[in-house]
Protein backbone atom coordinates (compact mmCIF):
# COMPACT_ATOMS: atom_id res chain seq x y z
CA UNK A 1 0.00 0.00 0.00
CA UNK A 2 1.17 3.50 -0.61
CA UNK A 3 1.95 5.38 2.53
CA UNK A 4 0.57 8.62 1.24
CA UNK A 5 -2.81 6.95 1.86
CA UNK A 6 -2.34 5.01 5.32
CA UNK A 7 -3.19 7.24 8.34
CA UNK A 8 -0.52 8.17 10.86
CA UNK A 9 -2.42 10.13 12.90
CA UNK A 10 -6.08 11.27 14.00
CA UNK A 11 -6.39 14.98 15.94
CA UNK A 12 -9.56 16.38 16.84
CA UNK A 13 -9.80 19.64 18.61
CA UNK A 14 -11.81 22.55 19.37
CA UNK A 15 -10.92 25.86 18.25
CA UNK A 16 -12.05 29.06 19.56
CA UNK A 17 -11.84 31.86 17.52
CA UNK A 18 -12.36 34.77 19.75
CA UNK A 19 -10.56 34.78 23.36
CA UNK A 20 -13.06 33.99 25.68
CA UNK A 21 -15.88 32.17 23.09
CA UNK A 22 -18.05 30.38 25.07
CA UNK A 23 -18.58 26.69 23.65
CA UNK A 24 -21.17 26.92 21.72
CA UNK A 25 -18.87 29.99 19.20
CA UNK A 26 -16.36 26.97 19.41
CA UNK A 27 -15.48 25.29 16.20
CA UNK A 28 -15.11 20.82 15.99
CA UNK A 29 -12.52 20.48 13.36
CA UNK A 30 -10.77 16.98 12.91
CA UNK A 31 -7.12 16.49 11.34
CA UNK A 32 -5.94 13.28 9.42
CA UNK A 33 -2.58 12.82 8.37
CA UNK A 34 -1.14 10.05 6.32
CA UNK A 35 2.32 8.77 6.59
CA UNK A 36 3.59 10.57 3.14
CA UNK A 37 2.22 13.83 5.34
CA UNK A 38 -0.70 14.38 3.51
CA UNK A 39 -3.31 16.15 5.63
CA UNK A 40 -7.10 16.33 5.38
CA UNK A 41 -9.57 18.20 7.53
CA UNK A 42 -13.18 17.95 8.33
CA UNK A 43 -15.58 19.64 11.02
CA UNK A 44 -18.20 18.47 12.99
CA UNK A 45 -21.92 19.68 13.89
CA UNK A 46 -21.26 23.05 16.04
CA UNK A 47 -23.82 22.35 18.60
CA UNK A 48 -22.55 22.97 21.83
CA UNK A 49 -19.09 23.31 20.18
CA UNK A 50 -19.37 20.25 18.57
CA UNK A 51 -17.52 18.54 21.97
CA UNK A 52 -19.50 15.29 22.10
CA UNK A 53 -18.53 14.51 18.45
CA UNK A 54 -15.24 15.12 19.57
CA UNK A 55 -15.09 12.78 22.17
CA UNK A 56 -16.06 10.19 19.74
CA UNK A 57 -13.20 10.44 17.04
CA UNK A 58 -10.95 11.00 20.28
CA UNK A 59 -11.93 7.57 21.49
CA UNK A 60 -11.44 5.95 17.98
CA UNK A 61 -8.46 7.67 17.27
CA UNK A 62 -5.92 4.94 17.85
CA UNK A 63 -7.88 2.18 15.74
CA UNK A 64 -7.50 4.55 12.53
CA UNK A 65 -4.11 4.38 12.68
CA UNK A 66 -2.83 2.12 9.56
CA UNK A 67 -5.90 2.45 7.99
CA UNK A 68 -6.34 3.48 4.30
CA UNK A 69 -8.10 6.14 3.38
CA UNK A 70 -9.26 4.53 0.12
CA UNK A 71 -11.15 2.21 2.93
CA UNK A 72 -13.55 5.05 3.59
CA UNK A 73 -16.82 3.33 3.40
CA UNK A 74 -15.37 -0.01 5.72
CA UNK A 75 -14.30 2.91 8.26
CA UNK A 76 -17.76 4.72 8.38
CA UNK A 77 -19.61 1.73 8.55
CA UNK A 78 -17.52 -0.11 11.18
CA UNK A 79 -17.13 3.14 13.06
CA UNK A 80 -21.07 4.06 13.10
CA UNK A 81 -21.74 0.47 14.31
CA UNK A 82 -19.22 0.82 17.13
CA UNK A 83 -21.06 3.46 18.74
CA UNK A 84 -24.51 3.52 17.63
CA UNK A 85 -25.54 2.01 21.04
CA UNK A 86 -24.91 5.98 21.96
CA UNK A 87 -27.84 6.89 19.76
CA UNK A 88 -26.96 7.11 15.90
CA UNK A 89 -28.33 10.82 15.60
CA UNK A 90 -26.46 13.90 16.40
CA UNK A 91 -23.31 12.64 18.50
CA UNK A 92 -21.95 9.94 16.22
CA UNK A 93 -23.11 11.14 12.96
CA UNK A 94 -21.50 14.49 13.88
CA UNK A 95 -18.17 12.50 14.34
CA UNK A 96 -19.10 10.48 11.39
CA UNK A 97 -19.42 13.70 9.47
CA UNK A 98 -15.69 15.22 10.19
CA UNK A 99 -14.14 12.31 9.46
CA UNK A 100 -15.82 11.62 6.57
CA UNK A 101 -15.14 15.61 5.19
CA UNK A 102 -11.34 14.42 5.99
CA UNK A 103 -11.07 11.74 3.99
CA UNK A 104 -12.69 12.96 1.14
CA UNK A 105 -10.60 16.14 1.46
CA UNK A 106 -7.60 13.28 1.71
CA UNK A 107 -8.70 11.53 -1.52
CA UNK A 108 -8.73 14.62 -3.43
CA UNK A 109 -5.34 15.52 -2.25
CA UNK A 110 -4.25 11.64 -3.08
CA UNK A 111 -5.66 12.06 -6.88
CA UNK A 112 -5.06 15.88 -7.46
CA UNK A 113 -8.54 16.48 -8.21
CA UNK A 114 -11.50 18.49 -6.47
CA UNK A 115 -13.89 16.38 -4.38
CA UNK A 116 -16.81 17.50 -6.94
CA UNK A 117 -15.12 15.55 -9.41
CA UNK A 118 -15.02 12.21 -7.42
CA UNK A 119 -18.02 12.30 -6.75
CA UNK A 120 -19.21 12.02 -10.54
CA UNK A 121 -18.65 15.59 -12.06
CA UNK A 122 -20.02 19.22 -11.46
CA UNK A 123 -23.30 20.47 -13.18
CA UNK A 124 -22.35 23.94 -11.86
CA UNK A 125 -18.93 25.36 -10.65
CA UNK A 126 -20.95 27.89 -9.17
CA UNK A 127 -24.02 28.11 -7.01
CA UNK A 128 -26.42 31.07 -5.92
CA UNK A 129 -27.12 31.60 -2.28
CA UNK A 130 -29.80 32.55 -0.49
CA UNK A 131 -29.36 35.04 2.89
CA UNK A 132 -30.37 33.09 5.56
CA UNK A 133 -31.07 35.75 8.44
CA UNK A 134 -31.28 34.41 12.14
CA UNK A 135 -32.31 36.21 15.48
CA UNK A 136 -36.03 37.53 14.39
CA UNK A 137 -37.72 36.40 17.46
CA UNK A 138 -36.01 39.30 19.16
CA UNK A 139 -36.82 41.92 17.15
CA UNK A 140 -39.12 44.06 16.05
CA UNK A 141 -41.08 44.68 12.57
CA UNK A 142 -39.07 47.79 12.14
CA UNK A 143 -35.57 45.94 13.02
CA UNK A 144 -36.59 42.87 11.03
CA UNK A 145 -36.68 45.22 7.96
CA UNK A 146 -34.00 46.90 8.73
CA UNK A 147 -31.32 44.29 9.01
CA UNK A 148 -33.11 42.20 5.93
CA UNK A 149 -32.62 45.08 3.65
CA UNK A 150 -28.72 45.07 4.74
CA UNK A 151 -28.30 41.93 3.65
CA UNK A 152 -30.46 41.87 0.63
CA UNK A 153 -28.46 45.27 -0.52
CA UNK A 154 -24.89 44.00 -0.09
CA UNK A 155 -25.21 40.66 -1.14
CA UNK A 156 -27.44 40.61 -3.61
CA UNK A 157 -28.85 37.40 -2.77
CA UNK A 158 -30.56 35.42 -4.72
CA UNK A 159 -33.52 34.53 -2.21
CA UNK A 160 -34.04 35.59 1.41
CA UNK A 161 -34.90 33.20 4.62
CA UNK A 162 -36.05 34.97 7.74
CA UNK A 163 -35.30 32.93 10.46
CA UNK A 164 -36.90 32.57 14.25
CA UNK A 165 -34.28 31.39 16.53
CA UNK A 166 -37.23 31.37 19.03
CA UNK A 167 -37.64 29.32 22.47
CA UNK A 168 -38.71 26.04 21.89
CA UNK A 169 -40.35 25.90 25.06
CA UNK A 170 -43.15 28.23 24.11
CA UNK A 171 -45.50 27.42 21.54
CA UNK A 172 -47.11 29.61 19.36
CA UNK A 173 -45.78 32.59 21.07
CA UNK A 174 -46.83 35.55 19.09
CA UNK A 175 -48.44 34.65 15.84
CA UNK A 176 -49.97 37.88 15.05
CA UNK A 177 -46.45 39.18 15.27
CA UNK A 178 -44.90 36.52 13.36
CA UNK A 179 -47.22 37.56 10.42
CA UNK A 180 -46.99 40.96 10.27
CA UNK A 181 -42.73 40.94 10.32
CA UNK A 182 -43.52 38.65 7.08
CA UNK A 183 -45.60 41.12 5.80
CA UNK A 184 -43.15 43.82 6.16
CA UNK A 185 -40.55 41.87 4.78
CA UNK A 186 -42.72 41.15 2.19
CA UNK A 187 -43.09 44.62 1.74
CA UNK A 188 -39.60 45.90 1.52
CA UNK A 189 -38.68 43.39 -1.29
CA UNK A 190 -42.15 43.50 -3.58
CA UNK A 191 -44.25 40.74 -4.74
CA UNK A 192 -41.63 38.84 -6.67
CA UNK A 193 -38.64 38.59 -5.07
CA UNK A 194 -38.38 34.95 -3.27
CA UNK A 195 -38.75 34.37 0.49
CA UNK A 196 -38.83 31.78 3.03
CA UNK A 197 -39.39 31.42 6.58
CA UNK A 198 -37.71 29.81 8.97
CA UNK A 199 -39.86 28.69 12.09
CA UNK A 200 -37.37 26.71 13.87
CA UNK A 201 -39.58 24.56 15.49
CA UNK A 202 -41.82 27.16 17.13
CA UNK A 203 -45.58 26.24 16.57
CA UNK A 204 -48.30 23.88 17.44
CA UNK A 205 -49.88 22.13 14.31
CA UNK A 206 -52.83 24.50 14.22
CA UNK A 207 -50.05 27.14 14.88
CA UNK A 208 -48.17 26.21 11.77
CA UNK A 209 -51.14 25.93 9.64
CA UNK A 210 -52.35 29.42 10.73
CA UNK A 211 -48.93 30.81 9.63
CA UNK A 212 -48.56 28.58 6.53
CA UNK A 213 -51.79 30.24 5.10
CA UNK A 214 -50.50 33.88 5.39
CA UNK A 215 -47.24 33.20 4.18
CA UNK A 216 -49.00 31.37 1.25
CA UNK A 217 -51.09 35.20 0.64
CA UNK A 218 -47.70 36.56 0.92
CA UNK A 219 -46.27 34.51 -1.86
CA UNK A 220 -43.77 32.56 0.43
CA UNK A 221 -41.81 29.57 -1.35
CA UNK A 222 -41.24 27.80 1.87
CA UNK A 223 -41.97 27.55 5.10
CA UNK A 224 -39.15 25.50 6.87
CA UNK A 225 -39.86 23.18 9.96
CA UNK A 226 -42.97 25.04 11.34
CA UNK A 227 -43.23 22.06 14.35
CA UNK A 228 -40.47 20.25 16.55
CA UNK A 229 -38.68 18.16 14.40
CA UNK A 230 -38.79 14.89 16.34
CA UNK A 231 -43.12 15.20 15.98
CA UNK A 232 -42.48 13.50 12.30
CA UNK A 233 -46.04 12.73 12.14
CA UNK A 234 -47.03 16.55 12.90
CA UNK A 235 -44.48 17.89 10.48
CA UNK A 236 -46.46 15.71 8.09
CA UNK A 237 -49.45 16.77 9.04
CA UNK A 238 -48.85 20.46 8.40
CA UNK A 239 -46.64 19.46 5.08
CA UNK A 240 -49.78 17.92 3.88
CA UNK A 241 -52.71 20.21 4.60
CA UNK A 242 -50.78 23.44 3.26
CA UNK A 243 -50.19 24.56 -0.19
CA UNK A 244 -46.48 26.06 0.42
CA UNK A 245 -43.68 24.16 0.55
CA UNK A 246 -42.92 23.06 4.23
CA UNK A 247 -39.16 21.57 4.34
CA UNK A 248 -37.40 19.45 7.29
CA UNK A 249 -34.59 17.44 8.31
CA UNK A 250 -31.95 19.77 8.90
CA UNK A 251 -32.29 17.74 12.57
CA UNK A 252 -32.07 14.46 11.02
CA UNK A 253 -29.12 12.45 11.52
CA UNK A 254 -29.71 8.76 9.51
CA UNK A 255 -31.52 7.51 6.28
CA UNK A 256 -33.52 5.66 7.61
CA UNK A 257 -34.94 8.59 9.55
CA UNK A 258 -34.91 11.18 6.28
CA UNK A 259 -37.01 7.81 4.73
CA UNK A 260 -39.54 8.44 7.76
CA UNK A 261 -40.15 12.35 7.31
CA UNK A 262 -40.95 12.00 3.49
CA UNK A 263 -43.08 9.08 3.67
CA UNK A 264 -44.85 11.59 6.78
CA UNK A 265 -45.81 14.43 3.60
CA UNK A 266 -42.77 16.53 3.61
CA UNK A 267 -41.68 17.33 -0.01
CA UNK A 268 -38.29 19.41 0.85
CA UNK A 269 -35.64 17.45 2.71
CA UNK A 270 -32.46 19.64 4.47
CA UNK A 271 -30.38 17.18 6.14
CA UNK A 272 -26.95 18.79 6.97
CA UNK A 273 -23.51 18.15 6.09
CA UNK A 274 -21.95 18.18 9.56
CA UNK A 275 -24.62 16.77 11.13
CA UNK A 276 -25.55 13.72 9.52
CA UNK A 277 -22.68 11.65 7.83
CA UNK A 278 -20.40 14.32 5.82
CA UNK A 279 -20.29 13.82 2.38
CA UNK A 280 -21.51 10.30 1.93
CA UNK A 281 -23.81 11.11 4.07
CA UNK A 282 -25.42 13.81 2.13
CA UNK A 283 -24.66 11.95 -1.26
CA UNK A 284 -26.74 9.11 0.33
CA UNK A 285 -29.55 11.60 0.73
CA UNK A 286 -29.39 12.60 -2.37
CA UNK A 287 -30.54 9.77 -4.15
CA UNK A 288 -33.18 8.91 -1.59
CA UNK A 289 -34.63 12.92 -2.83
CA UNK A 290 -34.47 11.70 -6.26
CA UNK A 291 -35.87 8.39 -5.39
CA UNK A 292 -39.07 9.85 -4.16
CA UNK A 293 -39.41 12.67 -5.96
CA UNK A 294 -38.69 15.36 -3.15
CA UNK A 295 -36.29 18.36 -3.50
CA UNK A 296 -33.13 18.36 -1.51
CA UNK A 297 -32.08 21.90 -0.11
CA UNK A 298 -29.18 20.98 2.28
CA UNK A 299 -28.91 23.36 5.88
CA UNK A 300 -25.30 24.36 6.05
CA UNK A 301 -24.72 27.37 8.59
CA UNK A 302 -20.74 26.80 8.95
CA UNK A 303 -18.72 29.52 7.00
CA UNK A 304 -15.73 27.39 5.85
CA UNK A 305 -14.81 23.43 5.50
CA UNK A 306 -18.80 21.90 6.39
CA UNK A 307 -19.90 25.48 3.68
CA UNK A 308 -17.20 24.06 1.18
CA UNK A 309 -18.15 20.43 1.52
CA UNK A 310 -21.57 21.33 0.87
CA UNK A 311 -20.84 23.09 -2.18
CA UNK A 312 -19.05 20.37 -3.89
CA UNK A 313 -22.23 18.06 -3.37
CA UNK A 314 -24.41 20.56 -4.83
CA UNK A 315 -22.05 20.73 -7.65
CA UNK A 316 -22.97 17.39 -8.58
CA UNK A 317 -27.25 17.50 -7.88
CA UNK A 318 -28.91 17.44 -11.10
CA UNK A 319 -31.97 19.46 -10.12
CA UNK A 320 -30.99 21.89 -7.73
CA UNK A 321 -33.87 23.33 -7.27
CA UNK A 322 -32.44 26.12 -4.48
CA UNK A 323 -29.86 28.71 -3.93
CA UNK A 324 -27.23 27.44 -1.14
CA UNK A 325 -27.60 28.67 2.34
CA UNK A 326 -25.72 31.46 3.25
CA UNK A 327 -25.65 32.15 6.73
CA UNK A 328 -25.65 35.37 8.95
CA UNK A 329 -22.13 36.57 7.85
CA UNK A 330 -19.19 35.50 10.03
CA UNK A 331 -15.50 35.74 9.10
CA UNK A 332 -13.75 35.09 12.64
CA UNK A 333 -12.71 31.94 10.99
CA UNK A 334 -11.00 33.69 8.09
CA UNK A 335 -7.46 33.80 9.85
CA UNK A 336 -7.39 29.98 9.61
CA UNK A 337 -7.41 29.93 6.05
CA UNK A 338 -5.47 31.64 3.65
CA UNK A 339 -8.52 31.55 0.74
CA UNK A 340 -11.70 31.06 2.96
CA UNK A 341 -14.53 31.25 0.98
CA UNK A 342 -16.41 34.81 0.25
CA UNK A 343 -19.25 35.40 -1.58
CA UNK A 344 -19.46 37.71 -4.91
CA UNK A 345 -22.38 38.88 -6.85
CA UNK A 346 -24.72 36.70 -5.37
CA UNK A 347 -22.81 33.28 -5.65
CA UNK A 348 -20.25 31.04 -4.28
CA UNK A 349 -17.49 29.85 -6.97
CA UNK A 350 -16.73 25.75 -6.07
CA UNK A 351 -13.25 25.64 -5.32
CA UNK A 352 -11.01 23.95 -7.96
CA UNK A 353 -8.06 22.62 -6.24
CA UNK A 354 -7.57 19.28 -4.91
CA UNK A 355 -9.86 18.12 -2.25
CA UNK A 356 -11.89 20.65 -0.58
CA UNK A 357 -10.10 23.09 -2.18
CA UNK A 358 -9.43 25.30 1.53
CA UNK A 359 -5.84 26.07 2.18
CA UNK A 360 -5.45 25.45 5.50
CA UNK A 361 -3.14 27.30 8.68
CA UNK A 362 -2.28 25.15 11.10
CA UNK A 363 -0.71 27.09 12.87
CA UNK A 364 -3.43 29.62 13.61
CA UNK A 365 -5.42 26.89 14.25
CA UNK A 366 -3.02 25.12 16.92
CA UNK A 367 -2.73 28.80 18.52
CA UNK A 368 -6.93 28.97 18.44
CA UNK A 369 -7.21 25.13 19.99
CA UNK A 370 -8.96 24.23 22.85
CA UNK A 371 -8.69 20.46 23.42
Amino acid sequence: MAKASIIKSVDAFQVAWNPGDPPGRRTAFVRVTTEDGLVGYGEASPMHGGEHSLWVLRDAAASLVGADVLDHAVIYDRLLHRYVKLGPEGTVTGALAALDIALWDLKGKLFDLPIYKLLGGAWRTEVPFYASIGGNANRTVDEVVRVVEQRWQTEKPAAIKIRWDGDRTRQDYDIPGDIAKAKAVRKLVGDDFPLAFDANNQYSVGGAIRVGRALEELGYIWFEEPVQHYDVRGMGEVAQRLDITVSAAEQTYTTQALVDIINAGVRMVQPDIVKMGGITGLMQCAAIAYAHGVELVPHQTQPTIGHVANLHVLATIMHLTKPAEFADPDTRMHPGFRNPPKPADGKFQIPSGPGLGLDLIDAELDRRRVG
